[in-house]
């Protein structure tokens, strides 16, 4: 039987040094939970660490660098066997326009960025998928985005396109764990204040009045893992989860019936 949303001892949340992954890894400790976070930048990490306690730890990981995700595997797991849980939470949003750049430039950029949001979290999950599944219970948590459900942001063409991915991704991870100890989360934020846009002529345009703040955001998800919901959507995102359910829900739920008659 697949466990409850928060029935983990130990948290690996990837692009913990701030943000979204931040606040979820300080609501975790909140929670007695053990938790180690890993990103990009050491003093973030660092500074994270210290505001977290309770013996949290940090590794510096580049999850878009994915030969060294089966090694940082090996090594988290021998420091850390209690480790039941991931959250991929780690990602990049890269502003491309393809009518200014020139191909090599665009396609280096996307190129990293797929990386980043795709097969940094696909790596670590299957890496892990071993490990969680000799433990009484473990959780994947996947943080797709609203715009993986409706790309309004042009500008973004190649994260919204990452976002559908890992939406879809953890639909199909879900269905094919259903009958084992490991249950498969997604949470779709909408647009959240944080420093998602830092590669934007204005870093600060997503924190407006328009965007949900941290501490809102993550109050939504707390009552999405309390309510041991699949997908978790937070403020404008629940709409846009919900209409994309009730169209292409039915249509899932019986391809996923015909996969557990195999």
């Amino acid at each position: 039987m697949a466990p409850g949303s928060l029935d983990f001892n130990t948290a690996l949340v990837t692009g913990g040094g701030g943000g979204i992954g931040k606040a979820m890894a300080e609501y975790f400790v909140s929670q007695g939970k053990k938790v180690i976070i890993a990103g990009r930048t050491e003093k973030n990490l660092q500074a994270a660490v210290k505001d977290l306690g309770n013996n949290s730890s940090y590794y510096v990981l580049d999850t878009g660098k994915t030969d060294s995700i089966a090694n940082f595997v090996k090594k988290i797991t021998s420091d850390h066997p209690d480790l039941d849980c991931l959250v991929n939470n780690a990602g990049v949003q890269r502003p491309l326009d393809v009518s200014q750049l020139s191909p090599e430039e665009f396609l280096q950029k996307a190129d990293q960025e797929i990386s980043i949001n795709i097969n940094g979290p696909l790596h670590l999950a299957i890496a892990l998928l071993p490990h969680f599944r000799q433990k009484p219970s473990a959780i994947i948590m996947n943080v797709s985005s609203t715009l993986g459900y409706l790309p309004t942001s042009i500008i973004n063409p190649i994260y919204n396109g990452t976002k559908a991915w890992v939406h879809f991704f953890s639909m199909n991870l879900r269905t094919q764990l259903k009958d084992t100890n490991v249950k498969v989360i997604e949470i779709a934020p909408p647009q959240v204040s944080t420093d998602l846009h830092r590669e934007r002529e204005n870093p600060d345009d997503n924190k407006g009045p328009s965007a949900m703040s941290v501490g809102d955001f993550l109050e939504d998800v707390k009552e999405g893992w309390r309510k041991g919901e699949e997908t978790i959507g937070a403020g404008p995102s629940k709409a846009i989860v919900g209409r994309w359910y009730e169209t292409f829900g039915g249509d899932y739920e019986k391809a996923a019936e015909g996969w557990g008659k195999k």
